[in-house]
């Protein structure tokens, strides 16, 4: 049995890093923000816009949100580490407007995550979703390239500050 269910994490893993790995299947969830339905997602995906770097033309891309610790704060890791577009490009230029729960477009600004901050909010990620991480944390490892041992760094973590005050359906 635990060979069964190995083979089948096995195969997890791959068809997860696939999906990740394709861009036309990264972007399908870019199409239900984009015509309204994001709020289906809750407050666990967000849409992200954010400037090009090079181009200076606007982006977009969808991120599961790992941490929510106030009304207008959200945690996203960078499954592919500092090699992520969207990350080089919140580096580059920290402001942003991000789509969540019943939220259109609000700006707000990126900010880095320092390394025990990550750790910590990685680490309390895995404690909220302990099965789900069973899984994911394979597929991480893989886009990352490394292991996700706690003695070793986390991967990057972006949190994104809203702009404005808490109002009607801000809680996503």
């Amino acid at each position: 049995m635990a060979a069964v269910r190995e083979r089948v994490r096995s195969i997890v893993v791959d068809v997860g890093e696939r999906v990740l790995r394709t861009p036309a299947l990264v972007r399908l969830p870019n199409l239900a923000y984009r015509h309204g339905f994001g709020m289906v997602f809750g407050s666990r995906m967000l849409m992200l816009e954010h400037t090009g770097r090079r181009s200076g033309l606007r982006r977009e891309v969808v991120l599961e949100v790992i941490g929510h610790p106030e009304v207008d704060r959200y945690v996203v890791v960078s499954g592919f580490g500092e090699r992520a577009q969207w990350y080089r490009n919140v580096v580059a230029d920290p402001r942003v407007r991000v789509t969540v729960g019943r939220r259109s477009g609000v700006p707000g600004t990126a900010r880095v995550l320092g390394r025990d901050e990550a750790a910590r909010t990685l680490a309390g990620y895995i404690e909220r979703h302990r099965r789900a991480w069973r899984w994911l944390g394979p597929v991480v490892e893989r886009t990352l390239g490394r292991s996700l041992d706690p003695a070793e760094p986390p991967p990057p973590m972006v949190e994104f500050r809203l702009e404005g005050t808490a109002g009607p359906g801000a809680s996503g």
